[in-house]
């Protein structure tokens, strides 16, 4: 297979996360301009960032006035489940240069890293040409969804009013039942739900999802 049909299989992969993109992305445009948020700062945030909740959480704490150092400390604080992804997903990889290892870990989600690990049980070890089709089409969509996001911003008036606060977690959850395919992943998932949700009510927030991850 040539480099040209890994890159065009991985485009295709990419349709489902495409589609949620655009709509999330709209979710996070219209919510950052609500928070009075620039719309180039918005936008940029996808092209730089690429992390949806971390992005979310940041137009949120900006339109209440955080400051660069809560920022960070929150971005940091919600992508650290990506070290467990990229160790997951770095032994599905063939060999690649450093470089591209760089832009790979960049570009690396929740929705593109469950994509690729149900590719490689079918395709075997994925190529750069695959994740370029996979995640650079990703996030161009991304970046789509902001900017019509950015722009409808105006419009829309109150976010929550149509609901568009829900938009990440309903992603999630659909992300979510496409893992369930047996008994033990419905088991590792309410384990996950009820440590969360225990360390939530104890004060821990965001942290506690963390934490029931690395358990489970």
């Amino acid at each position: 297979m040539t480099a040209r049909d890994d890159f065009r299989a991985g485009a295709r992969a990419a349709i489902p996360i495409v589609l949620g993109y655009l709509s999330i992305g709209l979710a996070y445009g219209v919510l950052g301009v609500a928070a009075g948020v620039p719309g180039w700062a918005v936008v940029s945030m996808s092209v730089l960032v690429f992390a949806g909740s971390a992005q979310l959480v940041a137009v949120s704490l900006l339109g209440q006035g955080a400051g660069a150092g809560e920022l960070v400390a929150a971005a940091l604080l919600l992508n650290l489940r990506h070290i467990l992804y990229a160790s997951a997903l770095a032994p599905l990889l063939e060999p690649m240069t450093r470089g591209r290892l760089a832009w790979v870990a960049y570009e690396l989600t929740d929705e593109t890293f469950v994509v690729a690990t149900q590719a490689a049980k079918q395709r075997g070890r994925l190529s750069f040409p695959f994740e370029v089709g996979l995640n650079g089409i990703s996030q161009l969509s991304w970046v789509g969804g902001s900017v019509l996001g950015v722009f409808a911003g105006s419009f829309v008036g109150d976010p929550e009013r149509l609901g568009l606060d829900y938009a990440l977690i309903a992603m999630f959850l659909g992300l979510l039942a496409l893992q369930m395919r047996g008994r033990r992943e419905v088991v590792v998932a309410l384990a996950a739900a009820a440590i969360s949700t225990v360390l939530w009510l104890m004060g821990l927030g965001s942290t506690g999802a963390l934490v029931a991850t690395v358990v489970v």
